[in-house]
């Protein structure tokens, strides 16, 4: 490569990198040039591929709604929108949907909940004990007292494939992506001059993004900025059970504990307690909390996986937002051009499409242009104004 100089570098190149590049290069009003930094270029590592791959409208947050109600819009047209000589990309989504399930604690947030996500326009039904009975009578639900059910829009997708259709499409329209690492960034005053990659070369740029995911603080430190947000290991087990559950959804049960299908199984996992969840980078599988924690809460919910089997696991990370677990998304009020999409806290790769799309806009014009999301800037971070998602799994 030859180039030296691009108006915008994203570092970082899985969902939400790829998802700017995208929305950049597709943006009449920009016609600038793109260049995407990404030090895993098979992608085996990155928090898109090794998700539970789900897309949900159930959050607390109005923003958070909005982005994944376009997240649904964007899938269900992906084919279409991200064509690429004829070949028209499959995300796979299934819109099989999300129940959350309360007790009668957790009842009066659950009915304020689902009031927002319905005044947003999310297909979401409450339904009491007797109706999660009768609709789903593999489910146990004597100390329920209620759950929500997306009834269309929510489900779950090949991960990986929307990655590489959204990458595919932006190298077509002109990204470019290095299969390199960011060493060290330029800055004059508030601004960024250039990157340097780990390889020596250096590349001015007009604006940096940074889309780094669980790498996204040590960059921020980079520019001097120090960003709340701490890579949080999560394990995913994929489960058989002899028992059919017909209808299944993707089940958040009181405990934080969540199954949904996957082929011929399932697949399940929970967040280990507080004082067990440190800043971790490896990815060995925490093997005890299944078998100890979550293999017994899902017995207790669905009688029928007493008799599940681990067939195989694996562990990925959440850039877990320390302050409020919200994306901490644009620029910072020190550097005008260096954009952040950062801390999304396991809800990164169902919010890539807005963001990539308010990310562009902010770039290209200078403003959000179709969705609002000035509330989740830095500004709440430096006030101490946390916007607190209730909904995390």
């Amino acid at each position: 490569m030859s180039q030296t100089q691009f108006d915008v570098v994203i570092a970082g190149g899985a969902a939400v990198g790829s998802a700017v590049a995208y929305f950049l290069t597709a943006d009449p009003g920009f016609g600038g040039s793109v260049a995407v930094i990404e030090p895993d270029p098979t992608y085996q590592y990155c928090a898109t591929a090794l998700s539970a791959a789900s897309i949900r409208h159930q959050f607390s947050t109005e923003e958070n709604i909005r982005m994944s109600l376009f997240g649904t819009e964007f899938l269900r047209a992906f084919g279409d929108v991200l064509a690429v000589d004829g070949i028209r990309p499959d995300p796979a989504f299934h819109e099989g949907g999300y129940l959350f399930l309360a007790t009668p604690a957790g009842l009066p947030v659950l009915r304020d909940n689902h009031a927002l996500q319905r005044r947003e326009g999310a297909d979401v039904v409450l339904l009491d004990a007797a109706a999660l009975r009768a609709r789903f009578p593999w489910l146990r639900v004597d100390d329920l007292a209620a759950g929500t059910l997306g009834l269309s829009g929510e489900g779950w997708l090949d991960a990986y494939g929307m990655l590489q259709g959204l990458r595919r499409k932006a190298i077509a329209q002109g990204a470019t992506y290095l299969p390199r690492r960011v060493a060290g960034i330029e800055r004059a005053g508030a601004r960024v001059t250039g990157v340097r990659l780990d390889d020596g070369r250096a590349l001015a740029c007009g604006a940096l993004v940074n889309a780094a995911g669980v790498g996204a603080p040590a960059l921020a430190r980079l520019a001097g900025i120090e960003l709340p947000v701490q890579a949080r290991k999560r394990s995913v087990f994929y489960v058989q059970c002899p028992e059919r559950l017909p209808g299944c959804p993707m089940v958040i049960d009181p405990s934080g504990a969540y199954f949904r299908p996957e082929g011929q199984g399932f697949i399940t996992g929970i967040a280990p307690p507080p004082d067990q969840d440190p800043e971790c980078f490896d990815f060995d599988v925490q093997h005890a909390l299944f078998e100890d924690v979550l293999w017994p809460l899902l017995a207790r919910r669905v009688p029928a996986f007493e008799a599940l089997r681990c067939v195989r696991n694996w562990a990925g990370h959440y850039d877990m937002n320390l302050v409020d677990q919200n994306v901490i998304l644009g620029p910072h009020p020190d550097l005008d051009n260096l954009y952040f999409a950062n801390g999304f806290s396991g809800h990164g790769m169902q919010q890539a499409p807005a963001v990539g799309r308010a990310l562009a806009e902010l770039i290209a014009h200078g403003r959000y242009r179709t969705l609002d999301l000035g509330r989740l800037g830095w500004r709440r971070i430096l006030e101490g104004r946390p916007i607190i998602e209730k909904n995390v799994v």
